[in-house]
C-alpha cells in the first residue's frame, strides 16, 4: 500500500510539471501596463512565465527570483543608481536577456552585482549590457549555464574599489562566449570552475588580468583576445587545460606578462599569438605542457621559466624579434626544444630539409644577468653585451649546454599574424 502511495505520489508531481509550461503566462511590464516596474512583475509570476520589460528607464535594484522565468528587456534601461544590485537568483532556468544594466554600488565587503546567481542549473544571460557595475555577473555554487553576448564597460580606477566582469566560483559546465568585457578589475574570474568553455571573448583594459583562474579544471580558453591588461592572464593551480587560438598583446609593466602559468598540469597551450609583452609567458613550477605552434612576436621576454618545470616540450613555436627569446633558471628536467624557428638564428641548412644543420642556444648570457641584475637591462642595446654573449657562445660557462634546439626551423612555420 505504501509503495502505490509513493507511485502515485510521483505520478502526480509529474504531471504538474507537465501542466507548468502549458500554465505559463506573459507579463508586460512598461508605463501604461498594469505593471509598471520589474519588482512587481517577479512578484506576481509563476513557474515558467515570462515578462517582457518593454522601453523606457526603470530604477530599481535588488530584485529577488526564486522560481523559474524568463525576463526579457526590449530596449529597457535599469539603473540602480548605486544603491545596489539588480537581479538575484535563486531559481533554476532562469533567463535574462536584453537589458542595459548600469550603476552597480560598490562595496568594500560585500560582492555586489548586476546579475547574481546562486545554486542555480540550467541558466542563460546573454544580450546584455553593463555599465559602471562594480560586478556584473557573479555566479557561485552554478552549473550547466551560458553567458553570451553579453558587453560590460566598467569604470575601474584602481583594484581595491573595483571587481570583476564575469566572476564564478564553485561551479561547472559554464560556457562564456562572445562576451566584450572592458576597464574592470579582472575581465573574467574562475575558482573551483570545471568542464568550461571560454571563447572568442574580448577582454581588455583591465586593472589586473584578462583572465584569472585557479583550481579550475578540466577548462577550454579558445579564440579570445587579452590585451593592454595591467597583468595579462593567470593561470594558476590546474590541471588538464586547454588553449588555443588566442591573442596575448599589448601586456606591458614592470611585473606584467601575456600569460603567467604557476602550478599547471597537463595542458596544451597551442596556435597562440603573444605579441608585444613584457613577457610573453612566465612559467613557474608547471609540468607536462605541449606548447605547440605558438607565435611569439616582439615580447621583451618570449618565455621565462624558473624551477620546477618538468616534461615540457616547445615545438614548431615561432620566437620572433623578442628582446629575449628565452629566460631559463633551474635544471633542464626533461624539458624539450625542437623544431621552433628562432630569428636570431644564424646557421645554415645544406641539404635543404629546412632544419638547421647547427644546434641554437636561445639562453644568452645577457638573459642570465638581467635575471640576477636587473638594472642591467639598460645595456641591451650595447656592444659590450654582443661581446659578452659571444663570449658564452663560443666558451660556455654560465648556461647549460643542454638547453637546445637541436633542430631548429630555417622558416616561419606558423602563418597567424
Amino acid at each position: 500500500m505504501n509503495r502505490l502511495r509513493k507511485y502515485l505520489t510521483l505520478i502526480f508531481q509529474l504531471t504538474l510539471l507537465n501542466l507548468a509550461p502549458i500554465n505559463a503566462q506573459t507579463i508586460n511590464v512598461c508605463d501604461a501596463c498594469s505593471l509598471t516596474n520589474i519588482t512587481d512583475a517577479v512578484a506576481v509570476a509563476t513557474i515558467g512565465d515570462t515578462i517582457i520589460v518593454e522601453e523606457g528607464k526603470y530604477f530599481e535594484h535588488d530584485i529577488e527570483i526564486r522560481q523559474s522565468m524568463t525576463i526579457i528587456g526590449n530596449n529597457a534601461i535599469i539603473d540602480a543608481e548605486f544603491k545596489g544590485g539588480v537581479f538575484h537568483i535563486y531559481a533554476d532556468d532562469t533567463t535574462i536577456t536584453g537589458f542595459t544594466i548600469n550603476n552597480i554600488k560598490r562595496s568594500y565587503t560585500k560582492d555586489i552585482a548586476a546579475i547574481y546567481a546562486f545554486g542555480i542549473n540550467n541558466f542563460t544571460f546573454t544580450n546584455n549590457i553593463f555599465h559602471n557595475p562594480f560586478f556584473a555577473l557573479l555566479i557561485q555554487r552554478s552549473k550547466n549555464g551560458s553567458i553570451t553576448d553579453n558587453s560590460i564597460y566598467g569604470d575601474a580606477i584602481d583594484e581595491v574599489s573595483s571587481g570583476n566582469g564575469i566572476h564564478i566560483w564553485h561551479s561547472s559546465n559554464i560556457e562564456i562566449h562572445n562576451n566584450t568585457i572592458e576597464q574592470m578589475r579582472d575581465g573574467i574570474y574562475l575558482e573551483f570552475v570545471k568542464n568550461s568553455k571560454v571563447y572568442h571573448n574580448k577582454s581588455i583594459n583591465h586593472m589586473r588580468y584578462g583572465l584569472h583562474f585557479m583550481f579550475s579544471n578540466d577548462n577550454t580558453y579558445h579564440h579570445n583576445l587579452f590585451e593592454n591588461n595591467a597583468a595579462g592572464v593567470a593561470v594558476m593551480f590546474s590541471k588538464n587545460i586547454t588553449m588555443q587560438h588566442n591573442i596575448f598583446r599589448d601586456n606591458w609593466g614592470t611585473a606584467s606578462f601575456g600569460l603567467l602559468l604557476k602550478e599547471i598540469y597537463d595542458a596544451e597551450i597551442t596556435d597562440n599569438i603573444f605579441q608585444k609583452n613584457t613577457i610573453g609567458i612566465n612559467v613557474e613550477g608547471s609540468t607536462r605542457i605541449d606548447y605547440k605552434n605558438n607565435v611569439f612576436n616582439n615580447n621583451g621576454w618570449a618565455l621565462k621559466i624558473t624551477g620546477g618545470c618538468y616534461e615540457n616540450i616547445f615545438t614548431q613555436n615561432d620566437f620572433i624579434n623578442n628582446s629575449f627569446d628565452l629566460s631559463y633558471n633551474g635544471r633542464v628536467n626533461k624539458n624539450q626544444f625542437h623544431l621552433n624557428y628562432w630569428s636570431e638564428y644564424n646557421g645554415y641548412d645544406l641539404d635543404r630539409d629546412g632544419v638547421g644543420d647547427v644546434e641554437y642556444q636561445p639562453v644568452k648570457l645577457f638573459s642570465y644577468i638581467t635575471d640576477k641584475t636587473p638594472e642591467s637591462i639598460i645595456l641591451i642595446r650595447s656592444l659590450f653585451i654582443d661581446i659578452i654573449n659571444f663570449s658564452e657562445k663560443v666558451s660556455p660557462i654560465f648556461i647549460s649546454e643542454k638547453i637546445k634546439d637541436k633542430s631548429p626551423s630555417i622558416k616561419i612555420i606558423n602563418d597567424i599574424l
